[in-house]
Order: structure tokens, then C-alpha cells, then sequence
């Protein structure tokens, strides 16, 4: 086969791109198997993937402690576990080729050593170094995204009201004797409604659940405030078993309570609607009382709104960091006009089940 000048055959270029394709695919496994750090279970698997992709004789991964986990064959006439301590205690390279360790930090503080033996250039070294650092901080920012997120959960179901315990105990306690039966089912609905916002859950529930908590939430509401308060809730059969992150929906119903419907003299409406939109499925709470100030709506997104609003920005700040930044929630509102919230989430998402 004739090639012309500058021209390289086909072949040549698929091998080589079947070969980047290659070493894309274990650079993402090597960020994978560091998600628990350089202390993790995987970190012997990153190790080989580094080596791997160097293509060198060793390589040898330690944490801060010392503890050094080392795939291939080891170097000979060299004390590897002085350059490691050489490293940890003086935050640069230490050797020369061709065994060398290199300082690993995040969030520009130590945190590990990589050891290679057999490697015929610095460079090389130096950049996969660069690399596995970044993956150490990209694997501390998500741990500590996942500690905020479960820290706004537990913010979450610290937040029943006082005020609404109060008034649901005093409304059950005037019927025990004019009612007994109503009064009954009450405090069963306060038994479900508390149950199901302090029990201990997993990270995900289903939409199901969330809906038996929401009407056991309406029924105390509706027996406090009374006419004040008229209730629509339609949702169909087939987001019944969506997964969804845990208590999403019921923290938007009591803001269109508490802060749509109470607030007005008139009686009022809230509206729950769920349904499938193709593949996803989509949730409006939707109420016709006070409304707000668009700006002020965007203020509460962004957290700078009201205490006693911050299930809102809770809320909106969980689904973007489970389904992405294309997801949260979409609040339609001015004054007089009612509020509209509506969630949008997958029918189905992978890590998200109840």
C-alpha cells in the first residue's frame, strides 16, 4: 500500500486510536479505585493501573501513615520505604531515576507518596503525580458534598414545626370527646406524619411514600384550619414506585401551607399533581394563595431568603447534586398570584432506589 508524504496507513492510526482508548478507559478506573483515597480498599488496584499506564517495572502508592502498597517487581539496591519517609517529611521528590518518589497533594496539602521503578524520564512522572492528585481532590470534594448533603437531610427532618405539633395535639385533644372516632384517625395521621419525618430512612424513598406522608400531612392540616383549606392530589399509577430522594416533596407542600394558603383570610387550594412527561417524571405543588416576588423566590433558591423557607433551597440543592444541574426545582410565582413548584426527576436514575 502506497502512503503518501505526511500520511500514515490506516491501520496504524485505528491501533493507535484503539490504544488512547484503551488508556482512557484504566485512567477512569485508576480514578475510581482512588475514590476512597490512598487508605481506601481499591488503592492496590490503582496502583496497577498506574503502572499500567506508565508502562514502568513498579509502582508503589503510600498514604500519609507510611503504609505503602507496591504491584511489580521492586527495585533492587534501593531502601523503598526511605524514599517515602524522605517524601512525607520533606514534601518534595526524592531518588533519581530509575526509581523516584514523588509527593501527592490535595487541596495543596500532602497527601501521599508515588513510587516508580523502572521509569526511563521524569516527565511522565511528574504529570501522573499531577493527576492522581486531582483525583484525590476531585474523590475529598464529592465526600464532602455527600456530608453536606447529609447534613441538609438531617436539617430536613429537624424541621417539623413546633407550632403545627402544637395546634395538631390541641385540635386531636377537642375531639377525644365530641369525636372519638375522628379524633382516632388523627392522631394516627400524626403518628404516620411524624413517623415518617423522624424514622431513620435511606437516602431514597418512592414516590408512593412520599404521597402517604403528604396526605397524612393534609388531613391534620385540613382539621386545623378547616374550610380554610381545600385539597386536590392526582398523581398516576406509573410514578407510584420512582424513586426519589427522601422527603423532596413534603417539605414543598407545607411552604404552600404555611406560606401560600395560612397567611390569607379566604380559603384556599393547594394542588398536588404527579405524572409521566416521556421519560421523566414530573411533580407539581401548586397553591393559589399569597404568592411572592419572583426575585424573592430566586433569593430563597440561592439561600438567602427567609429561615423559615430554607426547605426550598434544601430541597433544590439535593436534586441538582443527585440528578445534576439540568434537575431541581422550577418555582412560578408574583404576588397575589399563588405558587407553582414543580420537580422534575428521572423514572429511573442508576445509585437512586429506595
Amino acid at each position: 500500500m502506497s502512503v503518501l508524504p505526511g500520511q500514515e496507513p490506516a491501520r496504524s492510526w485505528r491501533s493507535r486510536s484503539r490504544g488512547g482508548l484503551a488508556a482512557l478507559g484504566v485512567a477512569r478506573r485508576v480514578a475510581d479505585d482512588l475514590a476512597g483515597g490512598l487508605s481506601g480498599p481499591r488503592v492496590r488496584a490503582a496502583a496497577r493501573g498506574v503502572r499500567r499506564l506508565l508502562e514502568v517495572d513498579g509502582v508503589g502508592l503510600a498514604d500519609l501513615s507510611g503504609r505503602l502498597v507496591w504491584v511489580g517487581q521492586a527495585p533492587t539496591g534501593v531502601d523503598v520505604m526511605a524514599l517515602v519517609e524522605d517524601v512525607l517529611h520533606s514534601e518534595t521528590k526524592a531518588g533519581r531515576l530509575p526509581t523516584v518518589a514523588q509527593p501527592l497533594h490535595a487541596r495543596d496539602e500532602l497527601a501521599g507518596v508515588l513510587v516508580v521503578a523502572g521509569a526511563s524520564r521524569m516527565s511522565p512522572v511528574r504529570q501522573m503525580a499531577d493527576w492522581i492528585s486531582d483525583a484525590l481532590e476531585r474523590s475529598r470534594l464529592e465526600a464532602i458534598a455527600d456530608q453536606v448533603a447529609q447534613s441538609e437531610l438531617e436539617n430536613l427532618r429537624a424541621e417539623i414545626s413546633p407550632h403545627f405539633v402544637y395546634n395538631a395535639l390541641t385540635v386531636i385533644a377537642s375531639l377525644v370527646k365530641s369525636d372519638p372516632d375522628r379524633s382516632r384517625e388523627l392522631m394516627l395521621d400524626f403518628a404516620d406524619y411524624t413517623r415518617y419525618h423522624l424514622a431513620r430512612h435511606g437516602d431514597y424513598t418512592t414516590v408512593a411514600d412520599e404521597f402517604h406522608a403528604i396526605e397524612a400531612y393534609f388531613a391534620l392540616q385540613r382539621a386545623m384550619l378547616g374550610d380554610r383549606l381545600r385539597v386536590q392530589i392526582r398523581v398516576a399509577p406509573e410514578v407510584l414506585a420512582v424513586a426519589i430522594p427522601y422527603l423532596v416533596l413534603q417539605p414543598l407542600v407545607e411552604n404552600a401551607v404555611r406560606h401560600g394558603i395560612e397567611p390569607r383570610s379566604e380559603p384556599g387550594l393547594v394542588q398536588v399533581r404527579g405524572e409521566a412527561e416521556g421519560s421523566d417524571c414530573v411533580i407539581s405543588i401548586e397553591d393559589d394563595g399569597v404568592g411572592m416576588d419572583p426575585a424573592m423566590a430566586e433569593r430563597i433558591l440561592a439561600g438567602q431568603g427567609k429561615s423559615d423557607s430554607v426547605g426550598l433551597n434544601n430541597v433544590d440543592r439535593r436534586l441538582r447534586y443527585v440528578y445534576g444541574s439540568w434537575f431541581g426545582l422550577v418555582v412560578e410565582t408574583a404576588p397575589e398570584a399563588g405558587t407553582r413548584v414543580v420537580v422534575r426527576v428521572p423514572m429511573f436514575q442508576p445509585g437512586v432506589m429506595p
